[in-house]
């Protein structure tokens, strides 16, 4: 195996004494001084958040109040840290969701092992999880972490439908049906 030497060219007498880089560095601090100040004070003023912002997930609702989820469970099976938990149930019959077979009955998200990575907004098939801009999660205990789906819907609110899907396939049902 062939070795090959590599010259290196000798440091002069200020790369010696490591000077140019101090200067290098002082020079950096006193810009830093005299430069303003970028200190937000952060309860007061809240910094902007830029677009695709992925906050804490929430579960909305849709535009007549009802619950979107169906607890398909898509988002627990996907959730890479298994934040999600999710406890399906039955519909009472007459809800007027004559669509959906089973609810959650119970939808919890640990914030302390979510990592905010978007794969549950991104799976799931009803648009009922959403990850808002809000950023600041804070409690005393780890179960107040535990975030219930009480709690989820009272952070998502009620966003629009982008494809009314359900009221789509019912027109279409409602189409079919009045044709002999």
């Amino acid at each position: 195996m062939a070795v090959i030497h590599v010259k290196r060219k000798p440091l002069t007498l200020a790369e010696r004494t490591y000077l140019p880089q101090l200067f290098g560095g002082l020079m950096t601090t006193l810009r830093h001084l005299v430069r303003p100040a970028e200190t937000m004070e952060y309860p007061e003023q809240r910094p902007s958040i830029p677009p695709g912002y992925r906050g804490v997930p929430t579960l909305v609702k849709d535009p007549h109040g009802r619950e979107k989820c169906v607890s398909c469970q898509l988002c627990e099976f996907v959730c890479p840290p298994k934040a999600i938990r999710i406890t399906p149930g039955s519909i009472a019959a007459g809800a007027g969701t004559e669509n959906v077979e089973k609810a959650p009955q119970a939808f919890d998200i640990d914030m302390l092992r979510c990592i905010y990575c978007g794969l549950c907004e991104e799976v799931c098939p009803e648009e009922a999880i959403f990850l808002q801009n809000q950023y600041s999660m804070s409690g005393y205990s780890r179960a107040e972490m535990v975030t219930h789906k009480d709690r989820l819907y009272e952070l998502g609110g009620t966003l629009p439908d982008k494809h009314f899907k359900w009221e789509v396939k019912k027109a279409a049902e409602e189409g079919a049906g009045g044709h002999p």
